[in-house]
């Protein structure tokens, strides 16, 4: 019988007739002969209403009591949910994580998956049961209740769905779906009717708000469909799902983001040498503290320059961090900036189209936009600008693309029936021919593989102009002479001007240096024969330090980095090519890939 999850925000049941609606969803669901099971967050604003209590009581809470206080909202839903279900005719049972063997570490207040325990939920649904579970807690080995931070309830209903086997998790909310960018932002923002997991990841992470990364992360792992639809309208969503089934064909951008609320931290005169890059890394990582975009220029002088972002709420326990361990390196100094803010564009297209970045940067630079630090993925191009042009910049790169224009109906419509992706079903026990348990370490980083390309060759474009249009001018040059671009690294000014560099197949190397020659007052170096490093996984981002194994693997065998840009799911560094295969060897030794083919 096939089994679809459905997940309900604390909008979808913030009162009796929002709980008896989602009731009679759940209800619709099995009687069309599926079995169900609902996973539901706190009621409305319980959460914050909890919050505010606790910090009336004790300014400073301990995090194991808060969790213990927090998961009582969820508590509250199910059991109300049940309620509702039972109340319409249908036999429903309600279950918080603890009861159904959901359990975590011991992180309070962002607690990571270990395993779950399916038993109690396949001998409820096989009676016919609607099974309701509490979204957001677990419990440790030690049996204390844990939360599993924001965005805990979808990630809850997609390890279900994961762990079961689910045909589909729907999540209802309060939007119909996921948009092209924030429709609060940009009104003229379009819905979209399918998306990768790698690209809801990436828009994810540079904040949209719809899905948070850790349920992409379980989807992608596991090959759970995911449709994100409204609670109050019977209309499609958006599905999040393979790649295979996403891709469009003509289609370069998906989406754009903005992620505001970011600082850029610089770390300057780096001497450039193995091991450098690492200890800084290394501090940063040993503070837990998220590195969104890191960039670092080619050196000149023996010496480069390292920025990075984080979240401006991490940027004064960064700042000590970084610091402390600049002076035990050797830079000179640190210097850091607050108000700033990441645009980015993403799509699958961007892997066999030219062009989109010089369509941003010309875009941005017609809108009097300079841009501070760039840097890229396969599927994404983010900028750093001023956080007072953030709102300007994304409306602009939005209507850039065509985005205000997307049209669903160009493209037959997905579903599930004709998926060619279709989700992982975990092993049966052989006794009972039903799931016992979950896989161990859930929610670990998954590093799916290494990869070495020694086909690119290296530009820098030494003391360019730090003024907007430039990287505009300088791309738009590129794509003229039908030059694919794959990585391109820009760094902040010093003195009014910076360096940027960008990679190209070797055999275009020469086509690409005669068409930027001349164009600004330094040099143009040409690097021909480069290794690129690249490290992918599922929950690069969410889980710190995976950048720093990968610095000091190479460190350790005096490998030295002379680029760097990354991304939600993957890290790439350039090496000196006569290095390349000792570097591939060694970063699938540190990531337990070293029988990969």
């Amino acid at each position: 019988m096939p089994l679809l999850v459905q997940k309900f925000g604390g909008t979808s049941v913030a009162d009796a007739d929002k709980i008896l609606a989602a009731a009679r969803r759940a209800i619709q669901a099995h009687q069309r002969g599926q079995q169900v099971l609902v996973v539901v967050s706190a009621r409305g604003h319980t959460t914050d209403e909890l919050i505010a209590l606790a910090k009336e009581i004790n300014e400073h809470p301990p995090a194991r009591e808060m969790d213990m206080l927090l998961s009582t909202g969820e508590q509250i839903s199910v059991a109300l949910m049940a309620m509702a279900i039972q109340a319409l005719g249908v036999p429903a049972i309600s279950f918080t994580g603890a009861q159904i063997g959901l359990v975590t570490d011991s992180f309070h207040s962002k607690a990571r998956i270990r395993n779950i325990s399916t038993e109690r939920m396949i001998q409820a649904l096989d009676e016919g049961k609607i099974v309701i579970v509490a979204g957001f807690q677990g419990v440790d080995q030690d049996y204390n209740i844990t939360t599993l931070g924001r965005g805990g309830s979808d990630t809850t209903a997609v390890a279900l769905a994961a762990v079961l086997g689910a045909d589909a998790c729907e999540i209802y909310t309060d939007v119909d779906g996921v948009y092209t960018t924030d429709p609060r932002v940009v009104p003229e923002a379009r819905k979209i009717d399918r998306i990768s997991y790698d690209e809801m990841l990436e828009l994810a992470s540079l904040g949209a708000g719809v899905m948070h990364s850790r349920s992409i992360e379980f989807a992608k792992k596991y090959g759970v469909p995911v449709h994100v639809r409204s609670s109050f309208s019977d209309a499609p969503g958006t599905w999040i799902v393979a790649e295979q089934d996403a891709r469009r064909l003509g289609v370069t951008v998906t989406g754009a983001a903005l992620a505001k609320d970011e600082a850029r931290i610089t770390v300057f005169r780096v001497p450039d040498r193995p091991g450098v890059v690492h200890s800084l890394f290394h501090s940063i990582a040993g503070s837990h503290i998220v590195v969104d975009m890191i960039v670092q220029n080619v050196a000149t002088d023996g010496t480069t320059e390292v920025s990075f972002t984080v979240d401006s709420g991490d940027l004064a326990e960064t700042l000590r961090t970084v610091e402390n361990a600049a002076r035990s390196v050797g830079a000179s100094g640190v210097a850091h900036e607050a108000e700033v803010a990441k645009v980015s564009v993403v799509g699958l297209g961007m892997k066999t189209h030219t062009g989109v970045a010089t369509t941003m940067f010309e875009a941005l630079a017609n809108a009097g936009i300079n841009i501070q630090m760039i840097t890229t993925s396969e599927i994404k191009i983010s900028v750093l600008v001023d956080r007072a042009s953030a709102a300007l910049a994304l409306r602009t790169v939005h209507k850039a693309f065509g985005l205000d224009e997307w049209d669903n109906t160009a493209w037959p419509p997905f579903s599930i029936e004709n998926a060619q992706t279709k989700p992982l079903r975990q092993p049966q026990d052989a006794e009972n021919g039903s799931n016992s348990t979950s896989p161990q370490g859930m929610e670990e980083l998954v590093i799916s593989g290494v990869e070495l390309d020694e086909a690119q060759a290296c530009l820098t474009l030494f003391n360019v102009p730090d003024e907007p249009g430039f990287a505009g001018r300088v791309f738009r040059r590129i794509a003229d002479a039908g030059v694919f671009v794959d990585m391109i690294v820009q760094n902040i000014s010093t003195a009014g001007n910076t360096h940027l560099s960008f990679t190209v197949p070797r055999a275009s190397a020469e086509d690409a240096t005669k068409a930027v020659t001349g164009m600004g007052p330094g040099e143009v170096s040409v690097e021909s024969s480069i290794a690129k490093l690249s490290v992918l996984g599922v929950g690069m981002r969410t889980h710190t330090g995976v950048a720093t194994r990968m610095f000091g693997a190479l460190a350790e065998r005096g490998i030295n980095i002379a680029l760097i840009n990354t991304s939600e799911v993957r890290i790439n560094v350039v090496t000196d090519i006569s290095r390349g295969q000792e570097s591939l060897i060694c970063l699938r030794e540190a990531f337990s890939l070293a029988d990969e083919a």
